[in-house]
């Protein structure tokens, strides 16, 4: 079956699904592979719970004419991806960059949803995989895609930028993430810009911030809409405050935002900016700012008896703890306490980061600082403010923590699931 037959079947179904235990009636089923598990055995389940078809890449599971024998499942997925996107010849917005895409992808989707049918990615379904399944949940009635680009290898964007073709890029920024995969932070520049490169060839728009160096050096000569504090870009917006909360200056109109840390500015401006390019008025950015609040642990917000409690435990890189550390730093809060937990991805550097961040603490007005992880056990400082757990487990043992009073910080890799943390402070 060619993918222009496939599509036709997929146009009559009722979406795609690649998990059994979320099958909905007239799925088409694709029976992707992981390390643990090969779903083309989950086949069979995939029709008995109402699959329309099960496409499978093993003709030994090949029993009826319900199940479509490809080369490569995943690959059929990802082509089938791109010619759904070909299809539909909508606008699409790709972002990336090494902190605060998700934030930034949730913000542009609130500001362009105003006045738009817009589709955007869900979580931070990224990847290879990922990017299928967004481009794959629009359909006639989008008006415009917003795609999120994860990567921690070189040529992953490019790569994505193959099937979503987007139409216009945003790079967040270019921090210290995944230098495992990139190697140093010239290597995340590189990789990151993929998308640049992939937009200038076929000639189409960047959003950039100015006032970013790096990238404004990476986007000479391409088409470019640009926003920055400053009056020499196509928009200029303000920041007014960070008290925690930032709230920005645009057009003489004060936006309120409940996301914290003067590093959400940034993502901030980049969504008032492509709201603007999309002809959206002043006063829909602004309610489309105000009301978006942070969840799944990103910047969130939270009031416990005597504390304030800044949940950033989604994930860790370098940038973003440093970015955090000084944020905190900078509140106007008389005790301060920090559970930082280790950063992964890191590879030969992890020692030398781990060890940078702890010695980073100590110059702060921080009450006490919690590092936790075998990297922040192993690094070697000593301040009688810090208190070293080489895990989550060991740092349980010691609770509940019932004496902290004022502002909490918890900012950790994913891997660490220091939400937790909010359970054994009573």
């Amino acid at each position: 079956m060619d993918i222009t037959d496939l599509h036709k079947l997929f146009l009559k179904s009722n979406g795609i699904c690649t998990d059994t235990r979320k099958i909905k009636n007239n799925n088409l089923f694709f029976a992707l592979k992981g390390d643990n598990f090969n779903g083309n055995t989950y086949a069979k389940q995939a029709i008995e719970k109402g699959a329309l078809y099960a496409i499978i890449d093993d003709e030994k599971f090949a029993v009826s004419e319900q199940y479509i024998l490809v080369n490569d499942t995943l690959k059929t997925l990802q082509n089938l991806a791109k010619h759904h996107r070909e299809y539909l010849n909508i606008p699409i917005i790709a972002l990336t960059g090494s902190n605060g895409k998700t934030t930034t992808k949730e913000l542009i989707n609130c500001v362009l949803s105003s006045s738009y049918q817009t589709t955007a990615t869900s979580g931070n379904l990224n990847n290879h995989i990922g990017v299928p399944l967004t481009l794959l949940s629009m359909n006639k009635n989008t008006e415009i895609g917003i795609v999120e680009m994860g990567a921690n290898h070189q040529k992953e964007i490019e790569f994505l930028c193959k099937i979503a073709c987007p139409d216009f890029g945003y790079i967040t920024n270019i921090g210290k993430a995944h230098l495992e995969g990139f190697g140093s932070l010239e290597g995340v520049l590189k990789g990151k810009t993929e998308l640049y490169r992939h937009l200038k060839k076929h000639n189409k728009l960047i959003f950039l911030n100015t006032e970013d160096t790096k990238l404004s050096k990476a986007a000479e000569g391409i088409k470019t809409y640009t926003f920055s504090q400053t009056q020499e870009s196509d928009i200029t917006i303000q920041l007014k405050d960070v008290n925690p909360m930032v709230s920005v200056l645009l057009e003489n109109k004060d936006i309120h935002s409940h996301l914290i840390g003067s590093y959400n500015f940034t993502n901030i401006s980049a969504a008032i900016a492509i709201g603007f390019y999309f002809k959206i008025n002043t006063e829909k950015i602004k309610t489309a700012i105000e009301s978006y609040i942070p969840s799944n642990n990103r910047s969130q917000i939270i009031q416990k008896k005597e504390s304030t409690i800044i949940l950033d435990a989604y994930n860790a890189n370098p940038s973003s703890m440093s970015v955090a550390i000084d944020n905190f730093h900078s509140l106007d809060y008389k005790n301060k306490t920090v559970f930082l937990g280790d950063m992964f991805e890191l590879g030969d550097t992890a020692s030398d980061e781990h060890q940078k961040i702890a010695e980073k603490t100590i110059q702060t007005s921080f009450n006490t600082i919690y590092l936790i992880g075998h990297n922040f056990f192993e690094t070697s400082i000593t301040d009688p403010r810090i208190i070293k757990y080489r895990s989550f487990e060991a740092l349980k043992e010691n609770e509940p923590f019932s004496n902290i009073k004022d502002a909490i910080l918890i900012k950790g890799s994913r891997g660490m699931k220091l939400e937790r943390i909010l359970d054994l402070i009573k």
